[in-house]
């Protein structure tokens, strides 16, 4: 594993427990989804004043999307090496090698007439 990758996985696993923590501090008071649709306010979805912990959510929100996506591209099967790949190469090779004798057959069903 490379140096970049290890970098990307200490960051996702990070940045997932960070995140798993910073939601569950954040403070209960909230409208949710009801505030969203039914609020008072001017803004079409809801107040945007928000606190550090909203900030830091929406942060660590990103990185942990950024590093998984980085870890999915760095990880991901290289194009020679997939399974359609190998699936056209084992077909090739099936049909180079003869897996039956073309010649007996030929000779048991000329024999048989």
């Amino acid at each position: 594993m490379g140096i970049i990758q290890t970098l990307l996985l200490v960051l996702f696993a990070v940045s997932a427990v960070l995140l798993i923590i910073v939601v569950l501090m954040q403070d209960d008071q909230g409208e949710g989804l009801g505030g969203i649709f039914g609020g008072g306010s001017s803004a079409p979805f809801g107040s945007s004043s928000g606190n550090v912990l909203t900030k830091i959510t929406g942060v660590l929100g990103v990185l942990f999307i950024v590093s998984s996506l980085g870890l999915a591209y760095m990880v991901r099967t290289p194009e020679d090496e997939n399974v359609l790949g190998e699936a056209r190469r084992s077909t090739a090779t099936e049909q180079s090698e003869n897996w039956f004798d073309d010649s007996s057959s030929e000779d048991s069903s000329s024999s048989d007439n």
